[in-house]
């Protein structure tokens, strides 16, 4: 490194843009005084090089206290950016510059032999459950007590495979003995293609392996690592394996260890905020030596409400009354005069806990009657809403059962109904001690793999006590399932049930999550209004407490000319004036109208509608109106999604008509010629009828000055404005870019207009609909 570095140094191009240069050096400002930067930047601002530089130059800094950069987005597409623009830096460092050593994270799925190549009994349906139990297995054989150690398994695991080679019984079909390891996308590895047992006991060797490696006074884990990761700058999912496994230790574990030695870390949401992952795997990347950077965090508010929301299924309550039940059930029998070694392991692991027996009991009891309320409250609320529902199962939907008046807070009737049951502070309480002392007996007990259900019932129970009113909403979730194995009169033929402890607004916990970093970055496209979006992440929570939080915004830096921007004044596309999909007024009329001419336009085109129902309606309008074919996205999984967009993609222009509370307005890579156009439809602002929705407004209500505005209204326009910036992607490419609806056109008492940044309500100035098509032409003459 040179004496005096500087970012420019560690920027993976020629020369920034005049807007990256200036973000970057207010992100190292903020983060040097332990701030942060919210950044709003278009599609060519060049946002993950921005931070990225910005990140290790404060790493790189000797005068500087971080000592990483942790990158969190939600888009897998985007995490690839990152992964891309790291590579690219690597590649342009100066002479005498050390690689920037990145790690990318990802689940126990994508990096275990077993899973990878569906070997052992393991694939990836299984993989966690399966890992726990070989895991533990290979700790008790090695641990202080052990039978063995695990050099001696490794080594075992090793010779065993040689031993077979050698003696000539290894056999393969393609006629080669190398056949017998098991190799790893074509990587060999030291052992066989199943797991190893030792006297009768089922381990993995790839973890047997890592402990192997590891120091013996229990020092850094890092040492166990098989490879310099210094040397090698940016390892990512395949290389990992290959160099893991390969040598014979465990991908995940060996990834474990990597997480506080490397320069960048590239994982998502879930790393950072998800109280499970980061309490077992990330959280030592939590502290004041990480620069962390939120990518897409337009979406950071609903995807930390979703982590740090909780619920309890019906069948994990079953599940846990099952558990307990058998850890109970070898004292039961020995005061019966039948004595066993598993009543002796259960009396050792009470004696070590400070959980009784007694305690057990109550709270197995409490867990059955509970499971049987939720049953009550279920079948009465069928009862009452859907008389025949027995005999019409299939038709029943999705539905939510909310526990209190979800514009009044206060106690729900589940802990109601507990108090009045005699079930105290006390079953609530210690819920989480007896899942741990029924997960440690049973995973010593059992040979079968499994997550046990009783931890996690307890660690959320005691959240449902603990947690208030205000900001959480308790509900019953009922989830639409075909269970032939359930009795024919129960709901649990049609339903999969929880208890739903939702938090309804979570900018406590992500302001604090942020501020246990040292500072950073947060950005996306569409973060704007910038108040908004610091008031509901914490952001200026952190900024009262001295945490400084700079501001920048960088509309499109692309040539004018190349596209067209439309803010059409339709009627507004709200439930009341459109009515259910398919009904024939002047609302829908216009707006299919307004859509049918965008559509025609040459190339792809992109349609988003308000919800599925409605994009259902608009795609079978425009295959009526339209000459050119139209691909219609509904709700699916990932596999349906690529299919489509294949096909979108393929051959002449076509429509694609999608929700814009889907997966294909955002996140998605439209660029060069794969998106000529976009066209919004209404503003997508999801149903408030749900309970828990209009418990969500309620604590915004409370809290900020509007809460259907901040709740609602600001997500809904940023949902819109990244459909209209799927088009342009590029300097050289020309799109057309249409807002249809007149809350978009023009300021009125529910209007969105000025909720739009400058720049864009500069740029997408009211037109008719009787224009627009004038327009349009004229747009297409250029």
């Amino acid at each position: 490194m040179t004496a005096d570095p500087s970012w420019t140094d560690v920027f993976g191009h020629a020369e920034p843009y005049p807007e990256q240069a200036d973000g970057i050096d207010a992100a190292i400002g903020a983060a040097s005084d332990g701030g942060f930067l919210a950044l709003e930047g278009a599609c060519g601002t060049g946002k993950t090089m921005l931070a990225l530089t910005a990140g290790i130059d404060r790493v790189r800094d000797p005068d500087s206290d971080f000592e990483r950069v942790f990158v969190l987005t939600s888009v897998k597409q985007q995490l690839r950016q990152f992964e891309t623009d790291l590579e690219t830096i690597n590649a342009n460092l100066p002479d005498g510059y050390e690689p920037v050593s990145g790690l990318t994270l990802v689940g126990k799925a994508d990096v275990c032999p077993y899973a990878r190549e569906n070997r052992g009994g393991i694939d990836r349906k299984n993989v966690y459950e399966r890992c726990e139990g070989l895991r533990e297995r290979t700790r008790n054989l090695t641990g202080e007590g052990g039978k063995t150690t695990a050099a001696a398994l490794a080594d075992d695991a090793r010779s065993q495979q040689v031993g077979l080679l050698d003696s000539g019984s290894a056999s393969s079909v393609s006629g080669g003995s190398d056949a017998e390891y098991l190799t790893v996308d074509g990587e060999p590895t030291p052992y066989r293609p199943d797991t190893e047992e030792f006297e009768g006991t089922e381990f993995c060797p790839f973890y047997a392996g890592f402990l192997d490696d590891l120091p013996d006074d229990g020092g850094d884990p890092a040492e166990a690592v098989p490879f310099d990761v210094t040397a090698l700058g940016h390892v990512d999912t395949d290389e990992l394996v290959r160099l893991a496994a390969g040598h014979g230790s465990c991908p995940h574990s060996v990834m474990g260890a990597l997480v506080p030695e490397v320069e960048v870390v590239i994982g998502n949401y879930y790393h950072a905020f998800d109280p499970v992952t980061t309490g077992t795997f990330t959280g030592a990347l939590l502290d004041d030596a990480t620069f962390v950077v939120c990518d897409e965090a337009h979406m950071l508010e609903p995807r930390v409400r979703d982590l740090v929301s909780d619920a309890v299924a019906d069948a994990s309550l079953r599940d846990a009354v099952s558990e307990i039940t058998r850890v109970v059930q070898p004292l039961s029998f020995e005061t019966e005069g039948a004595e066993s070694d598993d009543a002796e392991l259960v009396r050792g692991e009470l004696a070590d806990s400070d959980v009784s027996l007694a305690e057990l009991e109550a709270v197995r009891e409490f867990y059955a009657d509970l499971r049987s309320e939720l049953d009550r409250r279920v079948t009465a609320h069928l009862d009452r809403e859907h008389h025949d529902w027995r005999a019409s199962m299939r038709e029943l939907e999705d539905d939510e059962l909310p526990l209190r008046d979800p514009e009044k807070p206060g106690e729900d009737a589940i802990t109601t109904w507990a108090t009045e049951e005699g079930y105290d502070d006390r079953v609530w309480s210690r819920a989480p001690a007896v899942g741990a002392v029924v997960k440690r007996v049973l995973d010593t007990l059992a040979d079968e793999d499994k997550r046990r259900a009783a931890p996690g019932v307890g660690r959320t129970l005691n959240a449902w006590y603990r947690e208030g009113h205000e900001e959480f909403f308790r509900a019953i979730d009922l989830e639409r399932t075909d269970d032939e194995t359930a009795p024919p009169d129960s709901w649990r033929r049609a339903y999969n049930a929880s208890l739903a402890l939702y938090n309804c607004l979570p900018s406590e916990p992500i302001g604090e999550r942020l501020g246990e970093f040292g500072g950073g970055v947060v950005m996306s496209a569409t973060l704007e209004p910038m108040d908004v979006f610091r008031e509901v992440t914490g952001l200026d929570h952190l900024a009262e407490r001295g945490r400084p939080v700079v501001e920048r915004t960088y509309g499109l830096t692309f040539p004018p000319e190349n596209r067209a921007s439309f803010a059409v004044d339709a009627p507004k596309f709200t439930h009341d004036n459109r009515g259910a999909p398919g009904e024939r007024n002047e609302t829908r009329l216009a707006h299919l109208d307004a859509t049918a001419a965008v559509a025609r336009l040459d190339g792809n085109v992109l349609v988003g509608a308000p919800n599925y129902a409605e994009a259902s309606w608009l795609a079978n309008a425009l295959e009526a109106r339209l000459d050119k074919p139209v691909l219609l996205d509904e709700s699916s999984g990932d596999r349906e999604t690529e299919s489509l967009k294949a096909a979108f993609f393929a051959g002449e222009g076509k429509v694609l008509v999608t929700s814009l509370r889907g997966t294909l307005t955002e996140g998605v890579d439209y660029r060069g010629d794969r998106l000529a156009a976009a066209v919004v439809c209404g503003v997508p602002i999801i149903n408030t009828a749900r309970p828990r929705t209009r418990a969500v407004i309620t604590a915004y209500d409370r809290r900020f000055d509007s809460g259907f505005e901040t709740a609602l209204t600001v997500p809904a326009v940023r949902k819109a404005r990244q459909a209209i910036g799927r088009v342009i992607r590029g300097p050289d490419e020309r799109g057309v870019r249409v807002l249809l609806d007149a809350r978009y056109a023009r300021e009125s008492w529910n209007g969105v207009r000025g909720y739009l940044p400058e720049h864009e309500r500069q740029e997408f100035q009211p037109v008719s609909t009787d224009m627009l098509s004038v327009a349009l032409d004229r747009f297409e003459a250029r």
